[in-house]
């Protein structure tokens, strides 16, 4: 078991070490160390941008390096096109299509995609992305502006300081805002047609650093704990969804040309969709950023169909698993990998073509973390995990990744649990609210030892229940790598 002592929050991680193994990958010797983005292209070599402007192609039987592309501004993102020598990068500016026409092994083709929304000059102005959905159509998320900087003419597209002064609030907030919206579809996330033409999608985010697709081909994005932001959530992106962060509501031509601001923190609940997870803060979650589905089928460990979480703050990797009730995605969050020589800063993540490993790239953006690129590499040793947690009416049912001691698991006392909510509200972040134990009152487990049913009466929606277990084994005595796991319940059965 490993300890860490990380702004201010103690970390526990009993990392699934015999199933997973960490591996630093040698960067270019003549760049920084700062990689933005990664991807794999259809001749599988790897590429990856640098936060100070350029794609790098690496062919990963060799390890060599190739320079690709360069003279890109904060190159977060970068997905793979239909052919090889052709990639589209989500630069600061625009979505930007790179080609090898000539077959050299470098781009002499930049040519723009999209750059239909606004821009101020404001430093927490980033561009996320991009994903692609099998219509071709590309989908990007857009940062809002910071009131620590002022915006720098020329600015692009409209201009409005609507949503930047905060008024009086219930819990007496009087004074700027943390973010604002001050150009076109900051806080949004956009479509882009194979066309070209930009689509609003929906609103209310902060700063959305991740894109990604479950196997029904819906679309999720992450967001970072902030003003009306009080963990780091995922959401469900839907046409006309709110999705909490009042500014961008400047763009949403249903909202009326009203003042952001001048509208009651009630009524803003009522309109927000609630995030499909909520990652625990600083126990999960500082800043999570890219989400993508595990299409292994088993290759890369037991979690298929899932999706990996790329987390910035900590040395981790989260795990999501969804569900559906009453028609809306909600479901359990767990950590899937921590520490254990795997560093921070973990922005983009992407698998290699054969599925058994998971490169994840990291940058220190602005505020200083790691940097470089690493793999996470299955060994072929399924860890004794918890791999789903499902709702039933009246608790949870736990499904294992192999079978567990029926005598240790059947114990109520190995699943102490708590449920709590983040308050929704101006203030930057909140603190676990109205924390209440709740009751394990009986447990089954089934006769293969693959699952157990937790009765837990009087559940409560909008609340997130956070399991602890201890003392599971599986029927071998290992113990249960299983540290926390915390399921948002928007909705009962």
């Amino acid at each position: 078991m490993i300890r860490w002592l990380l702004c201010g929050a103690v970390l526990w991680a009993q990392a699934p070490v015999s199933s997973y193994r960490v591996e630093n990958v040698p960067l270019p010797r003549d760049i920084a160390p700062e990689v933005a983005g990664v991807t794999f292209g259809v001749d599988g070599k790897l590429a990856a941008t640098f936060r100070r402007g350029y794609l790098y192609l690496l062919d990963t039987k060799s390890g060599r390096w190739s320079r690709f592309a360069e003279g890109l501004q904060s190159p977060l993102g970068v997905i793979a096109g239909s052919s090889a020598g052709e990639y589209y990068v989500a630069q600061l500016a625009e979505l930007t299509r790179v080609v090898d026409t000539d077959n050299d092994g470098k781009a002499d083709l930049y040519e723009t995609i999209a750059d239909g929304w606004g821009i101020s000059g404001n430093y927490h102005e980033f561009l996320y992305g991009p994903v692609r959905d099998k219509a071709g159509n590309f989908y990007l998320s857009l940062g809002l502006s910071s009131n620590g900087g002022e915006p720098r003419q020329p600015v692009r597209g409209e201009f409005t300081l609507k949503g930047r002064q905060a008024k009086e609030q219930k819990d007496g907030l009087v004074g700027k805002v943390g973010h604002y919206s001050p150009t076109m579809y900051r806080g949004c996330a956009l479509k882009i047609t194979p066309a070209g033409k930009v689509e609003l999608i929906s609103c209310g985010f902060r700063q959305p650093n991740g894109l990604g697709f479950n196997a029904e081909g819906d679309l999720f994005a992450t967001d970072n704990q902030g003003d009306w932001v009080g963990t780091s959530p995922l959401h469900h992106v839907t046409p006309g969804a709110f999705h909490g962060h009042p500014a961008s509501l400047n763009w949403a031509p249903w909202f009326g040309g009203r003042d952001p601001v001048d509208t009651p923190v009630a009524e803003l609940d009522k309109l927000r969709k609630l995030p499909a997870i909520q990652f625990p803060q600083n126990d999960m979650g500082g800043s999570v950023t890219q989400p993508l589905m595990d299409t292994t089928q088993g290759a890369f460990g037991p979690y298929a169909g899932q999706m990996l979480v790329a987390e910035w703050t900590y040395p981790r990797i989260l795990r999501a698993d969804l569900e559906k009730v009453g028609g809306e995605y909600q479901g359990a969050a767990f950590i899937f990998y921590e520490g254990n020589g795997l560093r921070a800063g973990n922005n983009r993540i992407a698998l290699a073509p054969d599925g058994k490993s998971l490169y994840t790239s990291q940058t220190s953006r602005i505020w200083g973390t790691s940097e470089g690129l690493q793999r996470i590499v299955f060994t072929g040793k399924t860890p004794l995990d918890i791999l789903h947690m499902r709702l039933t009416s009246d608790g949870f049912e736990l499904e294992f990744t192999k079978p567990v001691d029926r005598a240790t698991a059947a114990d109520p006392a190995a699943y102490p649990l708590t449920s709590y909510f983040y308050k929704y509200h101006l203030t930057y972040g909140s603190p676990k609210t109205d924390v209440q134990p709740e009751t394990v009152s009986k447990v089954v487990v089934s006769a293969d030892g693959r699952r157990a049913t937790l009765t837990v009466p009087g559940l409560r929606e909008r609340r997130i229940y956070e399991l602890r277990p201890r003392g599971v084994k599986g029927v071998d005595g290992e113990a249960l790598c299983t540290v926390e796991a915390a399921y948002t319940l928007n909705r009962l059965r």
